[in-house]
């Protein structure tokens, strides 16, 4: 990832008979990174990426995409961006390789080797020139990916881009999209609710909560704790809970599948074991644990409040 910001949102707002939508939504997504935007249904997520390209205006604010802004540059801004935005639309009667040569023909010098190389990159040469009614939605998602990179955008933004994919399509797309970011030094900005696949795909999150911005870190911030989290495997872990509690209030203590999950330091395990000991408490096991990051999305957004319907 460089440090270089390709996108950013400056104080981005939007207002609807007089109701504040997005307020003040500020970040930027650097070039080689994949960039992870979360929040809640109705949170604001698909309504400020529909600012971002243009397919809704702004209030208030601005978004500068290489420098240009959307509002006073728009055509040279968005030259720059390939985007999905929910699902693909596409000529259903033509083929998937026609769908891409009509698409083409809106961009100055795609040559037919580069519509070849994204059929490539997306995995549909088997299937590109059988015409898209016969797609599933997930081949249709592949098409509209291959799409959106014929011009070589610096910015691609995927609104549920594994939506209607198996595993191993999900898979595929994930470890494409990263790989696009870091040998293109392309900017992704990702909209997802699998959170689980935006663990593994993103390097910086923000979520949005009730169209404000509450946090945008890396994904490793994101899940650490203050401390470190360990389990501790012991029998009647509710009953135990209280007394570890007692022990040490200082920590934070949850019972997870039958197991105490600790917030504390590596150094304190042996105390709290001896601890365990002298107080009848049975230890079957301490490993280390982490929390993923549908628990502290959960955490963030329930200690922030549920969101209204955007």
């Amino acid at each position: 990832m460089t440090q270089q910001s390709i996108v950013q949102l400056r104080d981005v707002t939007k207002t609807i008979r007089g109701k504040t939508i997005i307020d003040k939504v500020t970040f930027d997504v650097y070039g080689g990174e994949v960039f992870g935007f979360l929040g809640p249904n109705g949170a604001g997520k698909t309504t400020t990426i529909r600012m971002i390209v243009g397919l809704m205006k702004l209030t208030d604010g601005d978004v500068l995409i290489e420098g240009k802004s959307i509002q006073k540059d728009f055509e040279d801004a968005v030259q720059h961006v390939g985007a999905i935005v929910e699902n693909p639309e596409m000529y259903k009667f033509l083929s998937g390789y026609k769908n891409l040569v009509h698409y083409a023909r809106m961009y100055k010098g795609i040559s037919k080797e580069k519509i070849d190389e994204v059929v490539k990159l997306v995995g549909l040469e088997k299937r590109i020139n059988e015409k898209v009614k016969t797609y599933s939605l997930g081949m249709r998602q592949r098409l509209g990916i291959a799409q959106s990179l014929l011009h070589d955008p610096k910015v691609l933004i995927l609104d549920e881009p594994t939506n209607g994919l198996d595993p191993a399509g999900i898979r595929e797309i994930r470890d494409y999209i990263r790989k696009l970011a870091k040998e293109r030094g392309m900017a992704v900005i990702v909209s997802s609710h699998l959170l689980s696949e935006m663990e593994m795909m993103c390097d910086r999150i923000g979520i949005i909560q009730k169209g404000k911005l509450i946090d945008v870190q890396t994904m490793r911030d994101f899940v650490s704790t203050k401390g470190q989290l360990f389990k501790l495997e012991v029998s009647q872990p509710e009953d135990v809970k209280e007394k570890v509690v007692q022990y040490n209030s200082d920590w934070t203590v949850e019972v997870v599948e039958r197991s105490l999950v600790i917030d504390m330091t590596k150094e304190q395990i042996p105390d709290l074991v001896r601890w365990c000991a002298a107080n009848d408490i049975d230890v079957y096991g301490v490993s280390p644990a982490t929390k993923t990051l549908e628990d502290r999305f959960l955490e963030v957004t329930s200690q922030e409040g549920a969101g209204t319907h955007v």
